[in-house]
């Protein structure tokens, strides 16, 4: 269990205020200066040392997509580098960007000062998921401070480093949260994926080098460099090192948002934090571990499977957002996924044949699961659709709508099979 001194977000329930003053007694904007004086090449070997992984859901070595950026910009071909903060945040489940939002929004602008100076980058946008109309409020409140304290813009920090940092407001897309689609909606075009290559680091947003990342892969940067990369590496597990904000939802009986050690066993995160499960720890039906687009696992996976990246997917699914969704034996799990079903046929942008026309497929057969409408052959057929859909889209959207459906069918195929044989008995 992480040690009360090894939290990043000391705020992230709002107990204390958000401003810049309350944040400097937190600690944020200590040693900025010094740490931007030791140029990019030290704060990118910084973050490597580190073991820090994308906190968005792929887990991508966060300093290792840093160090594809071109060293020096060239100024002669007019290409500036840009920094993009990801915060649309639009996966069912996951509600933990939006806390450090609100209540830590100087880690995430120190954070985005040291990652642009790593990249060589002068220009950052933030872009916010549409809904999140006070998070918004509060991130321009945050940057108007820094603005004011010369923290951010020209000599930022006194360090000669310039930074402008703008906000933009997304519409609510789930599909903007995928990099390149967010790109796009930032250019003011409709959002949609891009083909990679090329990627971002090259050819990004306005066509110069870009690095997307999530608000808490940014947030946590600071932290890890007045602590150490050591001190971070020394938390979790080796490849899945330091801490991360799990969302635990559903059905327990106190759902909240918490910083917890990389590698904590499922089962110890939900008792000690989240209150144990609704009825006690047997009547677990089944978790989705990571936001709604991993694959669900049953209550025996459950008890053993440790809170990481190559733990969950040795078992067949993944740490995604860490959107732990709960469910008990009250559920009617068909329907849940169902329900999930129908959010990615809405949500799919329209651009590949397999996701456009396979999420509506999936969608309608999933609605006659539920009823029981159906032949037992047909689970086999969902299953090779879900398979048709996979791997075969620009974006990893298709992998998303495909996942929850593959989970059910393989944890749970005996549960479609009785309802099939109910309704025709």
């Amino acid at each position: 269990m992480l040690k009360e001194q090894d939290k990043i977000f000391t705020n992230l329930y709002g107990y204390q205020s958000a401003n810049l003053e309350s944040a400097k007694k937190r600690g944020d904007w200590v040693d900025t200066k010094k740490f931007l004086d030791q140029g990019s090449e030290w704060l990118i070997q910084q973050v490597k040392d580190s073991g820090l992984r994308g906190r968005g859901g792929a887990g991508f070595p966060t300093g290792t997509k840093w160090s594809f950026v071109p060293k020096k910009s060239d100024p002669s071909q007019g290409k500036p580098h840009y920094l993009v903060i990801n915060a649309d945040e639009s996966e069912p489940g996951t509600c933990k960007d939006r806390d450090i939002l609100r209540n830590d929004p100087h880690k995430l602008i120190e954070g985005c000062l040291i990652a642009a100076k790593a990249i060589n980058a002068n220009t950052c946008y933030i872009y916010i998921r549409g809904e999140y109309y006070n998070e918004a409020v509060a991130m321009q409140r945050a940057i108007d401070e820094a603005y004011d304290a010369k923290l951010i813009g020209k000599n930022a920090c006194n360090s000669g480093w310039d930074l402008d940092v703008y906000i933009h407001r997304g519409a609510g897309a789930y599909i903007c949260g995928e990099e390149t689609a967010l790109l796009e909606s930032l250019e003011g075009n409709k959002g949609q994926p891009r083909l990679k290559p090329p990627f971002p680091a090259l050819i990004g947003l306005y066509g110069c080098p870009t690095v997307i990342n999530n608000v808490e892969s940014i947030a946590v940067v600071p932290t890890i460099l007045r602590r150490g990369a050591s001190w971070f590496a020394s938390l979790g597990r080796e490849r899945n090192t330091g801490t991360k904000v799990f969302c635990i939802s559903g059905h327990v009986n106190k759902p909240c948002n918490v910083e917890e050690e990389m590698g904590i066993p499922l089962k110890e995160l939900i008792e000690k934090h989240a209150g144990g499960v609704r009825g006690g720890w047997d009547n677990l039906l089944a978790i989705i571990p990571g936001g709604s687009s991993v694959p669900m696992i049953n209550k025996e996976v459950c008890d053993t499977v440790l809170m990481d990246f190559d733990s969950l997917k040795a078992v067949g699914t993944g740490l995604g957002t860490a959107g732990v969704i709960v469910m008990d034996k009250s559920t009617d799990v068909i329907a849940a996924i169902a329900r999930l079903s129908h959010f990615y046929k809405h949500e799919s942008c329209g651009q590949c044949t397999p996701c456009r026309e396979g999420t509506g497929w999936m969608m309608r057969m999933m609605d006659r699961m539920v009823e029981g409408n159906a032949k037992v052959e047909e689970i086999d057929q969902l299953y090779n659709l879900t398979k048709q859909i996979e791997g075969h889209t620009i974006c990893a959207l298709g992998d998303a709508a495909a996942w929850p459906v593959q989970g059910l069918i393989k944890n749970f195929r005996g549960e479609i099979e009785k309802r099939i044989s109910n309704k025709n008995a």
